[in-house]
């Protein structure tokens, strides 16, 4: 698999703290290499338009779709309390 990003994506990522960008780029690894790995918790976000949401840490989230073997990774934000 790999990684694809979006304009969108990287608008919201030039915000982002620098920490969540360095675990942004731990979990895009894992992600790479198994969707199914715990510290992600990757799950369908939106079924009816394929969005998955995965975690970045407790505060982030990352949204992307699969589309063959790339995922395209769509936005990243903080995750509402």
């Amino acid at each position: 698999m790999r990684i694809q990003l979006t304009e969108r994506f990287l608008r919201s990522f030039r915000d982002v703290p620098t920490s969540v960008r360095k675990a942004f780029g731990k979990q895009s690894l894992l992600l790479v290499q198994n969707l199914n790995h715990p510290s992600l918790r990757a799950k369908k976000f939106d079924e009816a338009k394929d969005v998955w949401q995965a975690r970045v840490n407790r505060s982030w989230r990352f949204y992307f779709s699969i589309v063959g073997d790339t995922y395209i990774i769509r936005d990243i934000t903080e995750h509402p309390k």
